[in-house]
């Protein structure tokens, strides 16, 4: 009961950190894992509280998680599927990273399940452009595609 209520606080620090502030533009591959939990992004490598180094799932209990790279061509494989991504990849746009997100689920007795059932596929283009397009893995489909762009002006 108590590693429950432990596990639950940290979880909650997390999301709430990060939600608060924000998203770091970190494009490194390491284990980027986020963390799906009430609603909040949080934990893991590019996804951590600007300031306080190396936090999040991706180092917590015991270390790294490990995303297989079957799973990792499942996600891609399905993203490559979809026609919007598709003229992405045509457009310049490459394939930097996969990050699932893990949903964890708490039931009545305390037990708690972890499952990545949604992912987080990163394109970036040259050092203008950044996707991010989600997919459901369960379903096999992309739903949301989020593309930032800048444009710098010299003078």
């Amino acid at each position: 009961m108590l590693s429950t209520v432990l596990i639950l606080a940290i979880l909650s620090g997390i999301a709430v950190t990060v939600y608060a502030n924000g998203l770091s533009n970190s494009t490194t591959t390491e284990s980027g894992i986020m963390l799906n939990y009430g609603g909040c992004l949080g934990g893991g490598k590019g996804f951590e509280p600007r300031g306080f180094g190396r936090r999040g799932f991706g180092w917590g209990f015991g270390g790294p998680i490990t995303v297989s790279e079957e799973y990792k061509d499942n996600v891609i494989n399905i993203a490559q599927n979809d026609s919007d991504v598709q003229d992405l990849l045509a457009d310049g746009y490459n394939i930097t990273d996969v990050r699932p997100i893990i949903s964890a689920t708490v039931e009545g007795d305390g037990t708690v399940t972890m499952k990545a059932t949604t992912a987080i596929v990163i394109l970036e283009k040259d050092t203008t452009g950044r996707a991010f397009v989600t997919v459901n893995v369960e379903e096999g489909k992309v739903t949301q595609i989020v593309l930032l762009t800048r444009t710098v002006i010299e003078k």
